[in-house]
């Protein structure tokens, strides 16, 4: 049975084409009716990853081919989801690590693959996009190759399989000189070169779980892949982990994956990647067993977090008109379900009200800031900070190492601007002519903020990319923002006219019509420090009239800031407001006597 069967994760940079290529071989297998209208990127389904173009969260498929059954995983390509790739390396057999034909292994690529190595997966190379004008296949084979070795692949790894593809244009071929119009080269070489699942259905069951669902009609859902023995509908079995959890379940519904649905099946045996309902204590980690053979299997290790903040109960004038869920249980509630499917997140209650989360990176935190205020959730978050550890007397602090390809003419701006933030240069090629390749080892304190610099830096010509490397003793001081705050001064309506006055003394980020409250930012100052600024206030209003005064006010557009914008902008003083309809920057102290009060003697007491 086991041998009518292939597990394959699908592990590349972002954007290199896995989700297009799993649609492709979803189409070419026939799980699409002729005259289906089928979406691009069908595996990102979630609004934030169609928005994006990214894919956020790992996902199970499955596809038929030569009598063959192959579950497919589709991972994202971002080392802020890496452990979304950590969980799944247990549910697999081998990898297909899809590089661009242009841009090679990227950061992320090293990543992902030093991951797979580790846990001794299979791997089958795929060139992806070789219909690139600019495709550079066999120079892009040579580094692969080079990266192979760089993470100390053993002797079968490295004696890796290649086939060329163009994911969108749906065809594979094992030579470039080949013709092919399809994937079989591809579903061919996954057959030859990945190995079937080991194991025995005659013993009793194992069942590590990898990966988390909810459905509002079955509750938890776990899923995982099956290392010995067979399951049963209705089966009793007992939920255990290497730290001592043993609990007594029975086994509602068992589900498998066909291409995009989950289709209920009364029994699966040793190797299938399943899915179970109707076991409430289930956990990320956990193992499913036979109650007369009770052994846990140990889970893989999942990287810390390097990056914090603090989400708050809103307490603004505005709170609670915008959003459905206000209150610190309601925020407590959705930070605990999060924790269950989120397996490198953690959350620490530092007060009633006040909740300390830590993650992977800026957009691990940004995109489940993003996903609670789609959901209706109304909260405040203090500034990114990262985690500091001690070993031996010594204060460490996370080193990234930063990837960075840009126009000739911007490399003097670039190792300027990273070396005043602490980074320490290690490498420097010409990529091509014109574009050089520059690659860091930043503390991640540096890179806080500095994407939007970056870009504006480069006038965004250029391109970055950052993984985590190590932890390293402090590096001292990193300079945070320079300019300060614009601060409305009081409740009201922003109308143009003091916007209009407002705008002379730095750049403004919101428009006339914009519902304000004392203390909350409204722009950034051309100069350090804040200044308090009346938006709301209206031209008196006189009987004389003079030719030219009376024009329309002239406003400059304001800034546009998205989220990620805000979470660089904010200082230690300041918060971000988060509701379902806005996103407001504020002080932490409203009052502008109260506040300056509370800098005097700051600056008193250093």
């Amino acid at each position: 049975m086991t041998n009518e069967l292939r597990n394959i994760a699908i592990i590349a940079h972002v954007d290199h084409g896995k989700t297009t290529l799993v649609d492709q071989l979803l189409k070419q297998c026939g799980f699409f009716r002729n005259n289906q209208i089928v979406p691009e990127r069908i595996l990102d389904n979630n609004d934030l990853e169609k928005e994006r173009g990214i894919t956020i969260m790992a996902k199970n498929t499955s596809i038929f081919y030569a009598n063959t059954k192959i579950n497919i995983v589709d991972t994202p390509g971002h080392a802020d989801f890496g452990g979304e790739v950590e969980r799944i390396v247990k549910m697999v057999d081998g990898v297909l690590l899809l590089v661009d034909a242009y841009e090679g292994p990227m950061p992320q690529t090293r990543f992902v693959l030093r991951k797979a190595l580790e846990a001794g997966l299979k791997p089958l190379v795929v060139i992806n996009k070789i219909d690139r004008p600019d495709a550079r296949p066999l120079e892009v084979l040579d580094e692969v190759l080079e990266l192979f070795i760089d993470l100390d692949a053993d002797d079968s790894q490295l004696d890796f399989p290649v086939v060329y593809t163009s994911a969108k244009a749906g065809y594979a071929k094992l030579s470039l000189e080949g013709t092919s119009d399809n994937m079989q080269p591809l579903l061919d070489a996954i057959l030859k070169h990945i190995p079937a699942p080991a194991g025995s259905p005659d013993k009793p069951l194992q069942m590590v779980i990898s990966s988390i669902d909810y459905d509002n009609y079955v509750g938890r859902i776990g899923i995982g892949k099956i290392y010995r023995g067979r399951i049963f509908k209705g089966q009793e079995a007992v939920i255990c982990n290497p730290e001592g959890k043993t609990e007594k379940v029975k086994i509602n519904t068992i589900y498998t994956f066909e291409g995009l649905k989950r289709v209920e099946i009364e029994s699966a045996s040793v190797g299938e990647i399943i899915a179970v309902s109707g076991v409430e204590g289930i956990n990320i980690g956990d193992t499913l067993c036979s109650p007369e053979n009770i052994e846990p299997m140990e889970f893989v290790n999942i990287d810390e977090p390097t990056i914090s903040m603090n989400f708050v109960v809103n307490d603004s004038p505005f709170a609670g008109l915008e959003g459905a869920y206000v209150t610190s249980r309601h925020l407590k509630e959705r930070l605990m379900k999060e924790l269950l499917s989120n397996v490198s997140l953690r959350v620490e209650e530092l007060a009633p009200d006040t909740f300390k989360v830590s993650g992977r990176g800026e957009l691990h935190l940004s995109v489940l800031i993003e996903t609670m205020r789609r959901e209706g959730y109304e909260f405040a978050v203090t500034r990114p900070e990262v985690i500091l550890k001690e070993e031996n007397g010594i204060i460490k602090e996370p080193i990234e190492r930063l990837f960075i390809e840009v126009p000739e003419e911007y490399v003097g701006t670039v190792i300027e601007n990273c070396g005043r933030r602490k980074g320490e240069m290690v490498n420097m090629t010409n990529k091509t002519s014109n574009i050089v390749k520059l690659e860091f080892l930043i503390p991640s304190r540096g890179l806080i903020g500095y994407r939007s610099e970056f870009l504006t830096e480069t006038k965004g010509n250029g391109i970055m990319n950052h993984v985590f490397e190590t932890y390293a003793p402090y590096k001292g001081e990193i300079p945070s923002r320079t300019r300060g705050a614009l601060v409305a001064s009081e409740t009201g309506t922003a109308v143009a006219y003091g916007l209009y006055n407002a705008q002379e003394r730095g750049n403004l980020f919101i428009s006339p019509g914009t519902e304000v409250y004392e203390g909350m930012i409204v722009g950034e100052n051309s100069r350090p420090g804040d200044i308090t600024v009346n938006v709301c206030k209206k031209k008196h209003l006189t009987n004389t009239r003079a030719s030219g005064s009376d024009d329309a006010l002239r406003l400059v557009p304001p800034i546009e800031m998205s989220l990620e914008k805000c979470l660089e902008f904010i200082n230690d003083d300041e918060l971000l407001e988060v509701t379902p309809k806005s996103l407001r920057l504020r002080k932490m102290i409203l009052d502008k006597t109260t506040r300056e009060r509370k800098q005097k003697n700051k600056n008193k007491a250093s």
